[in-house]
């Protein structure tokens, strides 16, 4: 039968109309409410950089009054506005002149591996410094052009005659991100949170033992004092991490859950982590937001810094591709093809460059394993091994020519190099006559290697699995090692099992790299005194002789002899190879279009310096 309309589907169909025009009206109000809390968050944060462009501005006209300007500032003057900015912060105040530029979008880019833990002191690998650098800050920092010391938390300081003692006087108007003030007692709490032994930090306890004490003098002063002289110890004072005394004393009664820990991370930086205590690897990525209570003159641009952690490098193009992050460091072998996309080029800025900072890789040969020492504690097996190593063809076939032989620590365009000194040429023949000198023979003609026991030489090289280049690399250096009748088993591993790994100093070699810096100490990896647990000297390598150089450079204040010292150290390390030093890589790197004011400076790209100097302009920002 027929169902004719009538009046109750009529009253039906209207009361269904009225119902969804009320949930869309709802929906319209709550986006209405988001965008007004968007909005007003905005507001916030523009009051935020109003009131302390007003506050440096009351502070610098107050100072232009009194007739003093602190050493440390810059003085600019443009039409009516006077400015007085701490130098430090000058190349970030010059980039929010800029005539685009706006705060607010986010800067997005990715880790190779998985962080362990973020925490200070207890974390090892330089992913988790460069998270901490944006939230904890030091008394000084360096000028990217010129090198030289500015103050940061600090706003002055001096020296005493004879280079022991320096005194500091803080700013007054540093806070940490939850509010509380920074002072001098901080600075000091850091110091001997550092030197407690109960804290897992042999590595930093490593360079600080040579300070005698440091001593709160008075709220904002602090004098630290060394023991003897050291060439780096401005460096070492000014650059300390300054940590908030309120929020890690309490890890002093309970040290196991601070060595334990995964992310207690808290500063005076531009960014904090949103929850400070409640970070962990699980979440597979790093995320920092803008410090609504940074003291600084000059406000961060990005509201947000994310690392993504995604280990694959395929992936990781992937992800650049599309838009999701913001820097790709490429591989060699794409990165031509990359050039040629024109797609890709159109929203890409590109830099290839030899970092003025550019670290080394490396292969350790660990020298004493459970107790005994292992066939790479014969420096004529360390030998043969670096010249079994054809590191011309590595640079040219899996590198493609990007990169450069590796000598010693030393940068090759540092004081600190032997210019005399050359790489190890690939030499089989060399390679062979060492290793028969050190009791290896074919004993048994099966093409293999073997002691007097008639044990095979072979060993397992432990590299990061989620490295592309590292895996051609080991592939390739198995082959060559086969030619002399030599055994390598790859071993691919996780980050956070190299780790493990290092610190318990339990493989037989692994592949790694260092970073460099302005000079490079190498106390911490090859002084013998470094091979207790968790310190860098993982390979357990001792020579006497070299101790007493590095100890002597350390103290040589005087930078003609330091450098000479540092040149004997040098040549040892040729002859000894602790390390087959490999090669220092270029960096070959595409970052997003949107990105503004890229510079190379003495100390590399300033993509990642702080205070930040990049930005995005308004219209390009793509996160709200």
């Amino acid at each position: 039968m027929e169902r004719r309309f009538n009046i109750r589907d009529l009253f039906l169909y209207g009361f269904l109309t009225l119902l969804l025009i009320m949930i869309i009206l709802a929906m319209y109000m709550v986006d209405r409410q988001w965008e007004k809390m968007a909005q007003m968050q905005q507001l916030m944060v523009e009051q935020a950089d109003d009131l302390r462009e007003l506050r440096t501005l009351t502070h610098a006209i107050d100072q232009r009054v009194r007739g003093t300007v602190p050493a440390d500032q810059t003085a600019t003057t443009s039409g009516a506005e006077l400015e007085i900015v701490p130098a430090a912060f000058l190349r970030a105040y010059k980039a929010s002149r800029q005539k685009d530029y706006q705060s607010g979008d986010w800067l997005v880019e990715a880790f190779g591996t998985g962080l362990k833990t973020i925490t200070p002191l207890v974390s090892s690998d330089i992913y988790a410094a460069q998270v901490q650098e944006y939230v904890q800050e030091s008394l000084l920092t360096r000028n990217p052009e010129t090198l030289e010391w500015e103050g940061l938390i600090a706003k002055s300081w001096q020296t005493s005659a004879d280079g022991l003692t320096f005194t500091f006087t803080l700013r007054n108007n540093v806070k940490f991100s939850d509010g509380k003030p920074l002072d001098a007692n901080d600075v000091v709490f850091s110091f001997k949170f550092i030197m407690n032994e109960k804290i897992a930090a042999p590595r930093e306890r490593a360079y600080y033992e040579k300070l005698a004490s440091v001593t709160a003098t008075d709220t904002h002063e602090v004098v630290f004092k060394f023991k003897e002289p050291y060439f780096n110890s401005l460096s070492l004072a000014g650059g300390m991490k300054i940590m908030p005394r309120h929020f890690y004393e309490p890890y002093l009664k309970q040290p196991e859950t601070f060595n334990q820990s995964k992310g207690l991370l808290m500063g005076s930086g531009p960014y904090r982590l949103l929850d400070p205590k409640g970070w962990t690897p699980d979440k597979g990525m790093v995320e920092l937001e803008r410090n609504p209570r940074y003291w600084g003159p000059v406000q961060p641009s990005f509201h947000r810094l994310i690392w993504k952690v995604i280990e694959n490098d395929s992936a990781r193009l992937t992800t650049y591709r599309n838009g999701e992050i913001d820097v790709y460091s490429a591989r060699p072998r794409e990165y031509q093809s990359l050039q040629d996309d024109k797609e890709l080029m159109s929203r890409s800025q590109r830099f290839e460059y030899m970092s003025p900072m550019a670290g080394y890789s490396y292969i350790a040969w660990n020298q004493l394993r459970n107790g005994q020492a292992t066939r790479f504690a014969d420096a004529r097996v360390r030998q043969a091994m670096t010249y079994l190593t054809d590191r011309s063809r590595l640079i040219s076939e899996v590198m493609l020519g990007y990169a450069e032989p590796a000598i010693s620590p030393f940068n090759p365009r540092s004081p600190q190099h032997d210019s005399k000194l050359l790489p190890h040429p690939f030499d089989l023949a060399r390679a062979k006559q060492l290793l028969k000198e050190a009791g290896y023979e074919d004993r048994d003609k099966d093409g293999i290697l073997e002691d007097a026991a008639g044990k095979r030489f072979e060993f397992e090289l432990t590299y990061f699995q989620g490295n592309e280049d590292t895996q051609r690399i080991v592939l390739f250096i198995k082959d060559l090692y086969a030619r002399a009748g030599i055994l390598l088993k790859p071993k691919p591993s996780e980050w956070s099992v190299m780790i493990d790994m290092l610190d318990k100093k339990d493989f037989d070699a692994i592949t790694l790299g260092w970073s460099s810096g302005v000079e490079t100490d190498i106390y911490q990896m090859f002084h013998s005194s470094q091979m207790l647990t968790g310190g860098d000297n993982f390979i357990s390598y001792k020579n006497e002789h070299l101790d007493r150089l590095i100890d002597q450079a350390r103290s040589a204040v005087d930078e003609a002899r330091r450098m000479a010292l540092w040149q004997e150290c040098e040549r040892i390390m040729h002859e000894d190879q602790p390390y087959t030093f490999l090669m220092r890589n270029k960096s070959l790197v595409f970052v997003d279009q949107r990105i503004r004011n890229l510079q190379q400076t003495r100390l590399g790209l300033n993509l990642l310096m702080v205070p930040i100097e990049i930005y995005v302009p308004g219209p390009e920002q793509k996160y709200h």
